[in-house]
C-alpha cells in the first residue's frame, strides 16, 4: 500500500491563504443572510395565516367574502412557497419574484384592512 505524505496539498505553496479567507467570509455572509431570510419568511407566514383567519371569520358568519382579501391571502401564501424554494436553492429569480409578489400582497392587505369597516368594529 502506498502511504500519503502529510503536509501541504500538491499544487499550492501556501501563498493563497489570504484568498481562501476572503472566500470563506463570503460564504458566511451568504449563510447569515439565508438564516435571516428564513426567519423573515416564517414571520410573514404567521401574518399570512392571521390574515387568512380574518378572511375566513366573516364567511363563517354568513357574510359574503371579500374577493380581494381572499385573493391577497392565496397569492401571499403562494409567494411564500416560492420564496422558500428560492432561499433553499439560492435561486435569484425566485427571490425576485417573491419580493415583487410579496410587496403587492402586503399593499393589497393594507388596502383591504383600511377599506373594510369590520376590522375597526368591536364585537
Amino acid at each position: 500500500m502506498q502511504q500519503r505524505k502529510a503536509g501541504r496539498p500538491s499544487g499550492t505553496d501556501g501563498s493563497d491563504f489570504s484568498y481562501r479567507m476572503v472566500v470563506d467570509s463570503r460564504y458566511t455572509k451568504v449563510a447569515k443572510g439565508k438564516s435571516r431570510l428564513k426567519a423573515l419568511i416564517f414571520i410573514q407566514g404567521i401574518f399570512q395565516l392571521i390574515e387568512l383567519l380574518y378572511v375566513v371569520l366573516p364567511i363563517s358568519k354568513g357574510k359574503d367574502p371579500n374577493i380581494l382579501a381572499v385573493s391577497s391571502s392565496v397569492i401571499g401564501l403562494i409567494s411564500l412557497l416560492i420564496g422558500e424554494l428560492g432561499r433553499r436553492r439560492s435561486r435569484a429569480g425566485f427571490l425576485r419574484f417573491y419580493l415583487a409578489v410579496s410587496t403587492i400582497t402586503v399593499l393589497l392587505s393594507i388596502f383591504c384592512a383600511v377599506s373594510s369597516s369590520s376590522t375597526l368594529e368591536v364585537s
